[in-house]
């Protein structure tokens, strides 16, 4: 299951990671925000989930 969690956690970076590609592209504060809050969570959630913790 932790894999499972781990290619989810990577997926969602590089999804991110592509709005805030294009946000820049587009000149959109708004599509790069949420790439930002969309890297951070997933981040977060992935050292959450490596560590162990609930």
């Amino acid at each position: 299951m932790r894999y499972v969690l781990t290619v989810g956690v990577i997926l969602a970076v590089a999804i991110g990671i592509a709005g805030i590609v294009l946000g820049e592209a587009d000149d959109s504060p708004g599509l790069q925000l949420l790439g930002v809050v969309l890297v951070i969570g997933a981040v977060a959630f992935g050292v959450r989930n490596v560590r162990g913790g609930s």
